[in-house]
């Protein structure tokens, strides 16, 4: 099967089933939530840090792009190493993409605002994940995030469907292709900085990354009536190589888990949120490891952020490299990457327990 037709594939294994829209159930003013949305066991999952001291590194990427010669390019580079293996999540600076994140943000907040039948014309359709609705909807009883989302897949630039790139707002199409562009580009050089702080060739990753898929999934979290009883977004990793987060509003609502407890995520403006994915803690043998993250909801304002994942080859297979298993041995099966994401988008969101199917 040639590498189109199975991407094309891929992009058609994660259905979700559809559920009523949430911005247009928060528009109902509704003062209790419906049973379906109501998640009290995963809420209280763990304590919420609250220590302001406690918060995910600040990369500079200006600086890891500098002279590798130089004195802060090496600083740089062992706080990404540090960012990388303690945390699995970090803040970019001075990332270079300022213009298309803001014309992205933007164009998101346009969208999420137009009236419900316009946005429905870029619906998902059955046996689909693409297009506006939600994610991860395997069951008709399964509980429900409070949350919308749009979702398209923009790399590979030919298999790409433009049915789901709207044309109302006007700047939308040209703003997605820039940001797509945009970062991609930096999720490459990140992947280039961690192949030498690693010490294996980039090559290595280089063909991994051949022919990768990008998706990008914009998020709607609308105000509500009882945040203590809904979840955003339910516990998981990504299954990704790095995923890169815009906040669209400096509305807090991402929390990782850190030694057993959750640590809110306080947004800086302009910076993108990079994590680490299943895919990276698979190839590097453990020594970055995917974080479990989540994004909960408030009473007050609605929340909006836009997801870069960027993944491997749908025809590569992930496993241990082989420079970082000659010590200590693999300690993850290699598998084909369209498998590992054909069973990640077709069962609900559960912490980190997809990657431990792959654990040796």
């Amino acid at each position: 099967m040639d590498s189109a037709a199975v991407i094309h594939g891929i992009n058609h294994i994660g259905n979700s089933l559809p559920v009523e829209n949430v911005q247009e159930l928060a528009s109902k003013k509704l003062t209790a939530l419906p049973p379906r949305y109501i998640q009290s066991e995963i809420k209280t999952d763990g304590e919420v840090c609250v220590k302001d001291s406690l918060q995910i590194p600040a990369i500079d990427m200006s600086k890891l792009v500098a002279g590798t010669g130089s004195d802060e390019h090496q600083t740089e580079m062992l706080k990404l190493h540090q960012a990388c293996k303690d945390w699995g999540f970090f803040q970019l600076t001075n990332h270079g993409a300022t213009t298309a994140v803001e014309n992205m943000k933007t164009a998101t907040k346009e969208f999420f605002q137009l009236p419900l039948e316009e946005k429905m014309v870029y619906a998902q359709l059955p046996g689909g994940l693409e297009g506006y609705g939600q994610s991860f909807v395997v069951s008709e009883d399964q509980k429900l995030d409070w949350c919308d989302m749009f979702y398209v897949c923009p790399i590979p630039v030919s298999t790409r469907n433009m049915k789901f790139w709207p044309k109302n707002p006007a700047s939308f199409r040209s703003s997605l292709e820039e940001f797509s562009h945009e970062m991609q580009k930096t999720c490459i050089s990140l992947m280039e900085f961690t192949a030498t702080n690693l010490g294996v060739k980039f090559k290595e990753f280089a063909s991994m990354y051949v022919e990768c898929t990008q998706a990008i999934r914009m998020n709607y979290y609308p105000p509500c009536a009882q945040p203590e009883k809904a979840m955003g977004i339910t516990p998981h990793s990504d299954g990704t190589l790095f995923t890169l987060l815009v906040q669209v509003n400096e509305v807090e609502g991402l929390q990782v888990r850190k030694d057993g407890k959750w640590v809110p995520i306080k947004p800086l403006p302009g910076d993108i949120i990079v994590n680490v994915g299943d895919s990276m803690e698979i190839i590097t043998n453990g020594e970055y490891k995917s974080i479990e993250h989540r994004a909960v909801v408030n009473s007050e304002k609605e929340r909006l952020s836009i997801a870069a994942f960027h993944n491997p080859s749908v025809e590569a297979k992930i496993g241990p490299l082989s420079d970082l298993v000659k010590e200590n041995g693999a300690k993850y099966k290699t598998v084909k990457f369209e498998d590992y994401i054909k069973q990640f988008l077709g069962r609900k969101p559960d912490g980190k327990s997809m990657v431990d199917t792959v654990k040796i």
